[in-house]
């Protein structure tokens, strides 16, 4: 039944049917792998050798491609995991992937909104932030933002008993079939302190940091030289980490949150379970893609991080010798995913010198 009250229906065990999900991690967890390998080493070259001008914003970045190959690289275990069905690695190596999965998620939604909150700063309150958007405070709070998001995910993956048998076979899960007297007495406690902290706080400082920036991009005299074009960057860049925020976090942690009701039986019945079983291993493959996606928003960002740069040193002096710096910088690189920002934006400002 779904009533609230205590009924006898909840005793008898729901048919599970989420078989589905096995074939379908391994082929998203495959392809994650692969896709956020490449993009994620690519990112970090460009950030280590070929990045030769360095602020607050790409210390986010950095951070943040560190927590996605940080879990890209778990993800091969968990794809033979899938496929056998067994978990053959150990308690030790179950506990790290599962605490990395959720450092991942969460690392990644706290890092995306740093660096939302500091084009806020930089776009909406551009002298008074000048003392606050340093790269030394930059690095502080990265490192606040490990510490919260370990303080979360190492006691989830080490505290459960994360690799549980059947009674009758030697099979090991991983991270899986946690009982409801686990989920009463301490996942639901978890759940509650990840969404608040780590999914809806962060979505409200996005929503509104983004909010406040497109209002004062609007303000006819907000954006000075190269006007129109800057502005249509800078929109298209906030519509880019917006979409891709909202798309991979919102499925997952709204899901979990009735995930973790029907665990716990304050969401009774069999339908109730059976939906959320079926929508939670595609949120979280949606989840999982983050990581691809990440890079993306680099992208788009970097044509605003070195105007930013540009503009904080005076002198075009210094403007044309960042540019052949960059140049030359770029052509040792190999990297056409660089260079073709380069290209782009050089030609920009040529034609509208």
């Amino acid at each position: 039944g779904g009533s609230l009250s205590f009924n006898p229906m909840d005793l008898v065990e729901c048919q599970k049917n989420d078989g589905f999900k096995y074939p379908l991690y391994s082929i998203v967890f495959s392809i994650v792998f692969v896709v956020g390998l490449i993009m994620n080493v690519t990112a970090m070259y460009i950030f280590t050798c070929s990045l030769k001008l360095r602020n607050e914003t790409t210390t986010y970045m950095m951070n943040l491609v560190v927590s996605d190959l940080l879990f890209v690289l778990t993800l091969p275990l968990r794809v033979f995991y899938f496929i056998r069905q067994d978990w053959p690695f150990g308690h030790l190596l179950c506990q790290i992937s599962v605490s990395l999965f959720y450092t991942n998620m969460y690392g990644s939604i706290l890092f995306l909104t740093c660096i939302s909150v500091d084009r806020f700063l930089a776009i909406v309150y551009p002298l008074r932030s000048q003392g606050l958007r340093t790269k030394r405070n930059a690095k502080i709070v990265c490192l606040a933002v490990w510490a919260l998001v370990l303080s979360g995910s190492l006691p989830t993956g080490f505290l459960l008993n994360s690799t549980t048998s059947h009674s009758n076979s030697s099979v090991k899960f991983c991270f899986e079939n946690f009982s409801s007297k686990q989920w009463k007495a301490h996942l639901s406690k978890v759940v509650i302190f990840i969404e608040t902290v780590g999914f809806l706080i962060p979505l409200l400082l996005n929503v509104i940091c983004s909010a406040m920036v497109l209002q004062t991009l609007r303000r006819p005299h907000s954006v000075g030289r190269g006007g129109r074009l800057n502005r249509t960057k800078i929109l298209r860049m906030i519509v880019v980490h917006l979409l891709i925020f909202c798309f991979c976090f919102i499925p997952y942690n709204v899901n979990l949150v009735f995930y973790s009701l029907v665990r716990t039986k304050i969401l009774g019945g069999c339908m109730a379970e059976s939906v959320v079983r079926t929508i939670y291993p595609i949120s979280l493959c949606i989840a999982v893609t983050n990581c691809c996606f990440d890079p993306v928003v680099y992208y788009f960002t970097s044509e605003t991080i070195q105007n930013s740069i540009r503009r904080k040193s005076q002198g075009d002096r210094f403007y044309d010798t960042k540019f052949s710096e960059a140049l030359q910088s770029e052509t040792s690189s190999s990297l056409s995913f660089s260079l073709r920002s380069l290209k782009s934006k050089i030609f920009f400002n040529e034609s509208n010198a």
